[in-house]
């Protein structure tokens, strides 16, 4: 093993430069910093040593590098940073910071290497070690996968607790004060005589020390911030209407701009005709780019009735004419030659399925993400720079592909990240980032907002992947004793990649995610991922593959479970091979004060558990029988990350993937004809309504060795909890997704 493998948790190194009148502290997995980017741009009186805490005469910035998309991830980093650092929440402010190698994301590693090594030991730690070393000089800074509560847990708290040692030195060094007689509180080193040195004021000296390293960080016992309820950084904004988003901004002489494409997804542009266009009032401009057309007026409404105006006509994109063929392309891919992972294989399935196996078929449709927030970008490229604002989580790519457009140095392109309105995973796209620099080359020196309808942004979603499951499987003396289940759908991670000019070898671990790494311990039981030919252009939504697999799973088990006679809950437990999953199993049962899926007349419980992203989720979800159809009334939900952060967030987190689970399952769906999409905006994207929301409870557990992030985990057993519940009460098995096609909801 090389020697980064050998690298442990306490041997994390502090980079440490001194710079004008300041200090920051931060940390890095390996032996060989980056150069730290706060160095670049300092003010007289800053303090930069490391990446995450830059303490200012006016007060006391941590960076926050993983992106907010309505999850509180800048909230949650600030956190974990303040209570090492002994500053209190309403002390700091927060940034992003520059994109730069020195924030890559050291937690997507782990479960690429479950994939790629299951079963935990040393080849898993191998593969471990091979990904985080490619994705450190790589550089890459990405937030998704629910990693930043695990990727800055360590490394946060370290560089808070580093940069806390430090001043602690610098106020010995001031004062003459040993450094063990000195304690620091509320953003400030207090001597023995009560003397209050805030952390502002020893900035100066701190630089010129150097920075303490290897420093032991605090009990659980001893935490202040962390795993105690706490208002979110943005609550304030957020609720009163002043929360600033990437679609707000302005800048001085600033264009705006919309974009009319190929609305037959990946066609190129065809005949058009302007001149109604230009008949609209603050209409300037209509440019050529790639697959369609920007409209620039004085104001972005009125360059979304000049895209109206405009008269094309569009040759038809490569994707097949119907629905039909989607799904055709699917079934066709559950042969040999399309196989693309078995990352489980227990015992002899082909054997015991050999005769009398059941057979079920399942379906997941593609999906939008639809945040509220339509995609937007202000771009302005300079003859020797440029510069980009907008909502995203990958500014490591956006500076790449402004910088191939626009022929610039890397380093001469700097992306500011905003607050987005909303994800899913939309902002792991940059196709309107690419537009915009289209646009600006074409005027440079002048900054170019542009915004997409709604209607254009839901036309050029890249959608959740199509899917399609296949399960075979056996009982017997009301025992499940084999299941086979084998999922086709294109690659998720091959479709959004090829967007940023990366080919990505070796299997997809998300055509399997959310079921080979179920904890169940069947005596014959395989799973088996199978590649179909891409088929519309797909990207990562909520929970990836587990998004739909946590249906197919648990949907298959449920039918087993039934054929055996046995109950829901209780044979998931009997099979159960985890005791963090049990228990999290143990406890929404206890929650939901489970006596089977029928516990009252008309009432009906289902039940459905999915280990994703490392994290075991159970779900109950309960619906009654109304006069305007199934209602949902109540849902429990129990999961288990490890280390709650935040309580309160951790509350919202779980509830909000629960509903967005449900909501999808029951009414969303996106349908391709003639190679376009047949949804346009909400009315037609339809989803759950306020008055069709259930009461929620939820509960953290905290018996896992590992932190883990909840932003996706509940999303993919609600499909299933949720279908489980319907069976009990009316009897009709639900394979397909929505359920509004074959129910109806009051």
């Amino acid at each position: 093993m090389s020697r980064l493998g050998k690298i442990t948790r306490r041997t994390l190194l502090v980079g440490a430069v001194a710079a004008a009148g300041g200090v920051a502290f931060g940390t890095w997995r390996y032996n060989t910093p980056y150069k730290n980017p706060l160095l670049s741009g300092l003010n007289d009186g800053d303090a930069a040593l490391t990446p995450y805490v830059l303490i200012r005469p006016d007060g006391i910035m941590l960076i926050t590098p993983r992106s907010d998309v309505g999850q509180g991830a800048y909230h949650a980093q600030a956190l974990m940073i303040a209570e090492e650092l002994d500053v209190t929440l309403d002390q700091i402010l927060t940034d992003p910071g520059r994109p730069d190698v020195a924030y890559w994301n050291q937690a997507l590693a782990d479960e690429a290497s479950e994939f790629l090594a299951p079963g935990g030991g040393f080849a898993q730690g191998a593969a471990k070690t091979t990904v985080q070393a490619a994705a450190k000089f790589l550089g890459l800074q990405i937030t998704g996968g629910s990693t930043t509560i695990p990727d800055g847990f360590d490394k946060l708290r370290m560089a808070g607790a580093s940069a806390r040692e430090t001043l602690k030195l610098a106020a010995s060094q001031q004062s003459g004060v040993a450094v063990a007689d000195i304690r620091t509180e509320a953003g400030a080193v207090i001597l023995p005589d009560d003397t209050s040195l805030p952390y502002t004021e020893l900035a100066r000296v701190a630089a010129t020390v150097h920075v303490v390293q290897d420093v032991p960080l605090r009990a659980a016992s001893d935490w202040k911030l962390i795993g105690k309820p706490a208002h979110r950084l943005d609550i304030l904004a957020k609720s009163t209407g002043t929360q600033a988003y990437g679609i707000d901004l302005n800048l001085p002489a600033m264009v705006h701009a919309t974009v009319l494409m190929n609305p037959s997804q990946g066609g190129a542009l065809g005949k058009y005709d302007t001149a109604e266009a230009f008949k609209i009032r603050g209409v300037t401009s209509v440019v050529e780019i790639t697959g369609g057309l920007g409209i620039l007026a004085d104001n972005t409404w009125r360059a979304f009735q000049g895209a109206r105006a405009i008269e094309a006509s569009w040759p038809k994109g490569p994707m097949p004419d119907t629905m039909e063929a989607h799904w055709q392309a699917l079934s066709d891919s559950f042969v040999a030659d399309a196989q693309d992972s078995r990352k489980r294989d227990d015992g002899d399935v082909d054997a015991v399925l050999a005769q009398d196996a059941m057979q079920a078929e399942f379906r997941a449709p593609y999906l939008a993400h639809a945040p509220l927030e339509p995609l937007n970008a202000v771009v302005q490229v300079d003859e020797d720079a440029a510069e980009v604002w907008t909502g995203t989580q990958i500014p490591r790519f956006i500076q790449a592909n402004v910088a191939r457009i626009t022929g610039l140095p890397d380093d001469k392109v700097r992306v500011h990240a905003q607050v987005s309105g909303g994800s899913f995973g939309h902002r792991l796209e940059d196709e309107a980032v690419k537009q915009a620099t289209e646009i600006a080359m074409q005027m440079k020196g002048t900054p170019v907002k542009l915004t997409y309808s709604r209607e254009e942004d839901m036309l050029h979603e890249f959608p959740r992947q199509i899917a399609m499951a296949r399960m075979r499987g056996a009982v017997r003396d009301g025992m499940v004793e084999a299941y086979d289940l084998s999922i086709a759908m294109p690659s998720v991670i091959a479709s959004q990649m090829a967007r940023q000019n990366q080919a990505v070898p070796g299997p997809d671990s998300q055509i399997v995610a959310g079921a080979f790494e179920q904890p169940f311990a069947i005596p014959h039981h395989r799973v088996t991922g199978y590649r179909a030919p891409e088929l519309a252009p797909i990207s990562s939504w909520r929970a990836v593959g587990a998004s739909s697999h946590g249906f197919f799973y648990n949907a298959g088990l449920d039918e087993l479970i039934h054929a055996a006679g046995a109950d829901p809950l209780e044979e998931r437990l009997r099979l159960c091979s985890d005791d963090v999953s049990r228990k999290v199993l143990e406890t929404v049962g206890e929650m939901a004060g489970w006596r089977g899926p029928t516990p009252a007349p008309d009432v009906a419980h289902g039940i459905a558990f999915t280990k994703s992203f490392g994290v075991p989720c159970a779900e109950i979800v309960e619906v009654r029988q109304e006069d305007g159809g199934l209602r949902l009334t109540r849902a429990w939900v129990a999961a288990d990350v490890g280390t709650v952060v935040d309580p309160l967030n951790f509350e919202n987190q779980v509830a909000g993937g629960l509903i967005f689970g449900l909501g999808h399952a029951m009414f969303s769906e996106i349908t391709y004809e003639g190679g376009v999409a047949e949804q346009e905006n909400y009315d037609t994207f339809e989803y759950m309504r306020l008055h069709q929301c259930p009461d929620i409870m939820v509960r953290g557990l905290e018996n896992g060795t590992r932190v883990l992030g909840v932003g996706e985990p509940p999303v993919p057993p609600a499909a299933p909890a949720l279908a489980s519940a319907i069976f009990a009460l009316t009897g009709e098995r639900l394979r397909e997704m929505p359920f509004a096609k074959f129910v109806d909801f009051a």
